[in-house]
């Protein structure tokens, strides 16, 4: 994949163009499917709960996701560009000085 694609510069500009929780809920409904959102959120879980040290098992359990995508995810976590552990500290951040995402 090339991150310098017109059409990949223009997704991240678009990303970075979100003010709120408002502008992100409608611009990923209309880019992606139900299904799609589902399963990144459901994949930004699994990589929370992995660097919380908790089990595959669990994981699969509170996800619903397969060993082989929780396999994945790890592996992005751990050698991957820092974007999951990027958003997951900001997450954090947010959530432990009781910042609402509206």
């Amino acid at each position: 994949m090339d991150w310098n694609d017109r059409e990949n510069k223009r997704l991240i500009q678009a990303i970075l163009e979100l003010r709120n929780a408002g502008e992100a809920r409608g611009f990923l409904r209309d880019l992606m499917t139900t299904k799609e959102i589902e399963e990144f959120g459901k994949r930004l879980q699994a990589a929370e709960l992995l660097s919380e040290d908790v089990p595959y098992t669990t994981i699969e359990k509170e996800t619903g996701l397969s060993s082989t995508t929780i396999a994945r995810v790890s592996k992005w976590l751990s050698n991957g560009m820092g974007g999951y552990k990027s958003v997951i500290k900001k997450l954090h951040r947010h959530s432990s000085s009781g910042a609402k995402g509206d």
